[in-house]
């Protein structure tokens, strides 16, 4: 790799989730004046996914049960 483009790298945090039901969403949500949608993922027990946050990532909605795992641990959401 260039210079130009190690520089560029975003090192922002990661998370996993864990889909415990079908159907699990996970929304990345926008950093700056309004935040906003801007990814959309769906998926199914079992499959796991990583996402990271970004300049552009500031937050992720997890919609559903799942697991989620971040260097501070892991917890479960839960369903009323």
């Amino acid at each position: 790799m260039s210079a130009m483009v190690v520089e560029n790298i975003i090192q922002g945090d990661y998370i996993a989730v864990k889909a415990l039901e079908n159907g699990v969403t996970v929304i990345g949500l926008t950093r700056g004046k309004d935040t906003k949608l801007h990814h959309t993922e769906k998926i199914d027990q079992g499959e796991v996914m990583i996402a990271q946050f970004t300049e552009h990532t500031s937050a992720i909605k997890i919609r559903g049960r799942a697991v989620i795992y971040t260097k501070f641990g892991s917890f479960e959401t839960s369903v009323i």
